[in-house]
């Protein structure tokens, strides 16, 4: 597949970016299917990310490089959201940028905390020294990787999901044409 005609919009990010609600605003205004990789991997695995992760992180990303596989072998196309750590895995990342347009959802580690505090979504890569201090861990070391499989970077903070999902599709129809 050419880079210049891709089958699926990606969304990555850490948690908290917005790339659920965001890939579903999306996936609505294109008429595709949305697809949350996190869920695939729910359902390969039989058991929520929170029960694969106290088997080890190792588990849960075996499960989630099948589910990245399976959503970017569809041949319909689709709006993935990827879970936050689906791009530090080479093949995972490699797949991704063959078959899609990958946009990084980004904001700053604070603003990612104060969302991830008020989704009430259980997080199980959160630390009990609180969301902080452990998402601008994440945003330096997951950085070079994000960048790694992204065509483009979109800023979410200070923006509501609806602007979010305009600013995606503007940059997807760029690479249409």
């Amino acid at each position: 597949m050419s880079r210049d005609t891709p089958r699926h919009l990606v969304l990555v990010g850490l948690m908290g970016a917005g790339k659920t609600t965001v890939g579903e605003r999306c996936a609505a205004r294109l008429d595709r299917p949305f697809v949350d990789t996190d869920d695939l991997v729910e359902t390969l695995a039989g058991r929520t990310v929170a029960e694969l992760f106290t088997e080890g992180e190792a588990a849960f990303r075996s499960f989630e490089r099948a589910a990245v596989a399976d959503a970017c072998a569809s041949p319909t196309p689709l709006v993935i959201a990827c879970g936050g750590g689906a791009v530090l895995d080479p093949t995972s990342r490699r797949r991704l940028r063959d078959t899609s347009f990958v946009v990084w959802l980004r904001a700053e580690p604070h603003v990612l905390a104060d969302r991830v505090r008020a989704d009430g979504i259980d997080r199980p890569l959160l630390t009990d020294a609180g969301a902080l201090p452990t998402l601008a861990y994440l945003a330096d070391t997951r950085a070079p990787a994000y960048e790694a499989a992204a065509d483009v970077a979109v800023t979410t903070e200070g923006r509501s999901p609806d602007a979010v999902a305009t600013a995606v599709l503007e940059e997807f129809d760029r690479c249409a044409v």
